[in-house]
């Protein structure tokens, strides 16, 4: 009677640890689950919760960035206040989204800021009517890698406080001339 005793009792453990190794491994999954919602909640809102434009020095000039500096663009494209950047475009040139009211930051006119709905239901802010984005090359504040490159059909520039494009002054070019003293070089007043 004593092995069989020990021999139920052996069982009885065994059948408690693979029931608390299940409970382990059940516990474990729901926790990563869990950790993967709140991740992904967390990075989602990031993109689409208050967001502040505001101004900031750049090699443009003073340009709208957004709350981590990055410079703001517009899209010629866009027409009556509604976006022509949508799937690949919109991976390149990322949409400034938003839940709620956009914020003015110091030097920005907030009569000018608005939002308007994207063809997949989210909504995105405006500037003077204008549709905004960043640029994903731009992995620093300030930078302006984005400005007159002309992808997906139209050219992209940063914005200006008035919600214009800022161009890129052109350089200016310089013509060579043959003169009885020797060769001159002066700037040529054409671009």
């Amino acid at each position: 009677m004593n092995t069989r005793h020990h021999h139920r009792v052996r069982a009885e453990v065994a059948d408690g640890v693979a029931r608390n190794r299940l409970v382990a491994i059940v516990l474990a999954a729901l926790l990563g689950v869990v950790g993967f919602l709140v991740a992904t909640s967390t990075a989602h809102s990031a993109n689409r919760s208050s967001a502040t434009v505001s101004l900031r020095k750049t090699t443009l000039g003073m340009v709208l960035v957004t709350a981590s500096g990055h410079t703001i663009y517009l899209f010629e494209k866009d027409r009556n206040d509604k976006s022509a950047c949508t799937a690949s475009c919109a991976q390149f040139w990322p949409p400034l989204l938003i839940r709620g009211k956009p914020t003015a930051g110091p030097g920005v006119h907030a009569a000018l800021l608005g939002t308007t709905r994207r063809p997949n239901g989210s909504v995105q802010v405006t500037y003077n009517r204008r549709p905004l984005y960043t640029y994903t090359l731009d992995k620093r504040a300030a930078q302006t890698k984005g400005e007159g490159l002309s992808v997906f059909g139209a050219k992209w520039y940063a914005l200006s406080a008035r919600g214009t494009a800022i161009l890129k002054p052109a350089m200016p070019t310089t013509t060579t001339s043959m003169t009885t003293t020797g060769m001159t070089t002066t700037p040529s007043p054409y671009p």
